[in-house]
């Protein structure tokens, strides 16, 4: 729980605050743009209170993604607006799951509902409103983890659901050893009609990115989009295992079609189209070139 005490002087007055607490994950940044920023300090603040019901609920869907638990309402607000409020639809049928934990950075999580099996995209915090949710949505038949980082709390999820969890062979940890599938080499693995499992090494020895119908990547750590939406990103800073081979994957990406970009860390990026996607990306690799 955030504490009044502990407010961060950047904070505007009004009711939501964030306190010293915070880790600049940037997930109440992305979730709610109108009432939280950046500071200098590279922690996030109140830059403006919600002023419409809809900023309202923005700021309390923050609060409930926060993992940290860095934000706070003065007036003690109820949370369940925010809480019902996820998984929440990006588009057709995936979903963010909000509930970001603090062992991953707070890395986002993403829902793929689909007759032949629910997929979830790295793990979320195991909160019991969301346990419940997904329970409602058909539950998880799949876990797929993108990298050694965001797996978060993988071992409650499948305990719960039962689901076959994946990983790259590379980026196997002691924290991984039990999961169920392990995927070895470089080559793209379909793994049906919809899905496809992509190798990105660079940001972590094995580093993957998943494929949904030729229109959303998951791409981990590896690639993302700025705060903003505005383009492509990816960063050199917290590459972990190997820039130039991160580089490659970056390219190798070109072989294949998508319009989103869904990353556990950064902000998404939507392009018109597939082709827009391309000449986005192509850009992206150009400036990280020169």
């Amino acid at each position: 729980m955030a504490r009044l005490a502990e407010r961060l002087p950047e904070n505007v007055p009004g009711d939501f605050y964030v306190d010293a607490s915070c880790i600049d994950c940037a997930t109440c940044r992305l979730v709610a743009p109108a009432t939280f920023a950046a500071s200098r300090r590279d922690l996030s603040f109140v830059q403006r209170q919600p002023e419409s019901e809809s900023e309202r609920l923005r700021a309390l869907m923050a609060l409930v993604a926060c993992p940290t638990a860095s934000i706070g309402t003065v007036s003690r607000q109820d949370a369940r607006p925010g809480v019902r409020a996820f998984p929440e639809r990006l588009q057709d049928e995936v979903f963010y799951c909000g509930f970001t934990a603090e062992s991953s950075y707070g890395a986002s999580s993403y829902l793929i509902v689909r007759p032949q099996g629910n997929v979830l995209v790295d793990s979320p915090r195991a909160a019991s409103p969301l346990l419940r949710r997904l329970e409602e949505m058909g539950g998880v038949r799949t876990l797929f983890l993108s990298h050694r980082d965001d797996v978060a709390d993988h071992r409650r999820f499948q305990e719960r659901f039962a689901c076959q969890r994946m990983i790259h062979a590379d980026d196997v940890t002691r924290e991984t050893r039990e999961v169920e599938r392990q995927i070895e080499g470089y080559d793209p693995v379909r793994l049906d009609d919809q899905l496809t499992f992509i190798p990105v090494p660079g940001h972590t020895p094995g580093s993957a990115a998943l494929l949904y119908r030729e229109t959303f990547l998951f791409t981990g750590d590896h690639l993302m989009g700025t705060e903003d939406g505005s383009h492509l990103y990816a960063s050199r800073s917290v590459c972990w295992y190997s820039w130039p081979e991160q580089l490659r994957s970056l390219e190798r990406l070109l072989d294949f079609r998508f319009e989103w970009v869904l990353p556990g860390h950064g902000g998404r990026y939507r392009a018109p189209s597939a082709a827009a996607m391309r000449a986005e990306l192509e850009r992206l690799i150009g400036r990280l070139r020169a």
